[in-house]
């Protein structure tokens, strides 16, 4: 059966990660997996979840099955940070998911089943799993503009003009904060731009945000999508907790239904469940019960605010540091690295160019120009640096 199968296509991200792994140079450099790391170039434990983690270990009475939703106490804690101080709130049901690409797919195969023949709108670019997740579910994919490969910000204008042609069978897909691979987020004027037509138009948004408080801190990264959450009648949210409380492998998500009533959101929930028990069945339950800790008890909450606006602060200092390290040697070429939010930055760097940076100078960074200024150390910028005013020369 297996012979006629044809070798898959190798992933550009992972597979850049095992290059790296094999590499034997000292200086090589990994910009490419979107992983924080430390000065140390570690993926550090938050103290906040290892405090969570001895609880449990106290706590913990069984490895029983929790249920197809997850842990009900988790999805309730999601809801409380993203929607918290919104009608939206009150109207909104949550499941816990394998990760936020969990939530991506069955949000997607909801879409399906509600209206099979949706079109999902998605930035141009996009994260690199969106696309393939959405046709997987059976819906269809279009692109709008979004970045501008020369202003490297924003063109908010082409943006909502496209966006305008958007209707009742469309999904509009938006990045909640930290715009990933481009680092470009929309401002909060555009985020009510948005709202309105989609109140006006009949399009269902659908955010993903899965950096909140890597890009300007806890409330500002989510202000976009509260207001938008209180605005509008229905929409879904994806959210994971992979890089704001360090539980990447854990695949820590959540899919959140906005509805017109409760009684609607729950349905849609039982919908979900549906499709979870003919796929993954339940969710891993580690991730989500520590999550569940520090989000309901009120020294742990402080302890992963602290840390995460450390992260924070730190992410903020490495593009500073880079931005001013290349004009000391003579360009602005990349002050755009600055202006960026959260862990990715699209350079423009042509494929020639991040082949010449991983061949001649060990640093490893994707084939369209993305690289993760989270996974920068202090001590290779100067590296860095030379490198990206040597292969633009």
């Amino acid at each position: 059966m297996f012979k006629s199968l044809s070798p898959a296509q190798l992933d550009p991200i992972l597979s850049l990660s095992i290059a790296y792994r094999e590499d034997p140079r000292e200086n090589k450099m990994d910009l490419g997996i979107g992983v924080y790391r430390n000065s140390q170039g570690e993926t550090p434990i938050m103290q906040a979840i290892s405090q969570a983690e001895q609880r449990l270990l106290q706590t913990q009475t069984t490895k029983s099955y929790v249920g197809l939703a997850g842990s009900e106490v988790f999805n309730q804690s999601m809801m409380d940070l993203l929607l918290s101080g919104t009608s939206a709130h009150a109207r909104s049901a949550a499941v816990q998911t394998p990760g936020a690409s969990g939530a991506l797919r069955m949000l997607a195969d909801l879409i399906h089943i509600a209206q099979p023949d949706t079109t999902v709108w998605l930035t141009n670019p996009s994260y690199v799993n969106h696309k393939p997740v959405m046709e997987a579910a059976g819906l269809k994919v279009k692109f709008y503009p979004y970045f501008d490969p020369d202003t490297k910000q924003v063109n908010s204008q082409a943006m909502l003009a496209e966006l305008a042609k958007a209707g009742p069978k469309d999904v509009v897909l938006l990045h909640g904060c930290c715009h990933n691979p481009t680092g470009a987020d929309i401002r909060f004027e555009d985020w009510q731009a948005i709202t309105a037509l989609a109140n006006k138009n009949g399009f269902m948004p659908f955010v993903d945000i899965a950096y909140l408080g890597f890009g300007d801190g806890l409330e500002q990264d989510g202000a976009g999508l509260k207001f938008m959450a209180e605005n509008v009648e229905e929409m879904v949210v994806a959210t994971s907790c992979s890089k704001n409380f360090g539980l990447y492998r854990e695949r820590t998500g959540a899919a959140i239904i906005i509805s017109d009533s409760q009684q609607e959101a729950q349905k849609a929930k039982g919908r979900i469940l549906t499709l979870a028990r003919s796929s993954y069945t339940m969710p891993p339950d580690h991730g989500a019960a520590l999550v569940a800790e520090i989000l309901n008890d009120q020294q742990l909450t402080q302890t992963w605010k602290d840390e995460l606006d450390q992260m924070h602060g730190r992410i903020l200092r490495l593009r500073q540091g880079l931005t001013q390290a290349i004009r000391q040697r003579g360009s602005d070429q990349f002050d755009f690295i600055e202006q960026h939010k959260g862990m990715f930055s699209v350079t423009g760097l042509t494929p020639e160019q991040i082949l010449t940076l991983r061949e001649q100078y060990g640093i490893y960074a994707v084939g369209d120009g993305r690289i993760n200024i989270a996974g920068l150390q202090e001590q290779h910028i100067d590296h860095l640096a030379d490198a990206l005013i040597s292969v633009t020369r």
